[in-house]
């Protein structure tokens, strides 16, 4: 059996806070406002996970209600979502992620994210794939008010 799933996320920017894509720490004069270290990519792909095994989602696992997970590192909450679905008898088939940010550029980072993504998965580099685009300058992105990303994951029943 396989399934598939869609997550979304997005953070505004914060000044004072460290900009963390993917698990990787970007130079950037600014950073994400969130509970956690706002990694909107690791959100994304965290929520398309539990999406495709209908187990909800990275608010119901880890609720921003819980001071426990205040300023908690994203690629530990990933490797806790794929133990959760591990336990419910499911494979990684792939990752397939965007993220939307008008500034910085990322593409530098992009194959640090997926080897961070992969081991804290627990699979392959070769089966995460990251991008990222602009929006042309248009909406809350383009106008360099936060970042969004996109994620759709397959998974397989063991």
């Amino acid at each position: 059996m396989i399934r598939i799933g869609h997550g979304y996320d997005v953070h505004r920017f914060a000044e004072g806070r460290k900009l963390i894509l993917g698990g990787v720490e970007i130079p950037f004069e600014q950073g994400l406002l969130g509970h956690s270290d706002a990694d909107v990519l690791a959100h994304a792909i965290m929520d398309a996970l539990l999406g495709a095994a209908a187990l909800g989602d990275i608010g119901t696992h880890f609720p921003d209600t819980d001071e426990s997970y205040r300023g908690a590192d994203s690629m530990v909450l990933l490797h806790g979502v794929c133990r959760i679905l591990r336990q419910h008898g499911y494979g990684i088939g792939n990752i397939d992620a965007t993220v939307i940010a008008q500034r910085p550029k990322l593409k530098d980072y992009i194959f640090t994210m997926r080897e961070m993504i992969a081991k804290n998965c627990g699979i392959d580099v070769s089966m995460i794939s990251v991008k990222a685009t602009t929006e042309e300058k248009l909406g809350f992105t383009g106008r360099m008010e936060g970042i969004s990303a996109h994620a759709v994951a397959l998974i397989v029943k063991d």
